[in-house]
């Protein structure tokens, strides 16, 4: 299985719209084939700060998701309104 944790600094101007295109990238990327889970994450301390979760079956399944449309619609936006960091673990 594959893990990322995308760790994302948005702004007080962006950050609304920010988690409304997130949760609709959560969402979509549950049905996706061999999404384990996929979370978001809002920082109990500060408003800027966000994670998202995503667990993968495998790298045909991740490779597969990153080519959806609502991947390709959404995260370009995404990185737009913040900025987010990868980290991946495979287990």
């Amino acid at each position: 299985m594959i893990r990322l944790n995308v760790f994302v600094r948005t702004t007080d101007e962006h950050r609304n719209e920010f988690v409304r295109l997130a949760r609709e990238l959560v969402a979509a990327s549950l049905r996706d084939a061999g999404c384990v889970a996929y979370d978001l994450f809002e920082s109990a301390t500060r408003a800027d700060v966000l994670m998202i979760c995503e667990t993968w079956r495998d790298a045909e399944a991740l490779d597969a998701h990153r080519q959806a449309p609502h991947f390709l619609r959404i995260v370009p936006r995404l990185r737009e309104l913040g900025e987010m960091k990868t980290e991946r673990f495979a287990f």
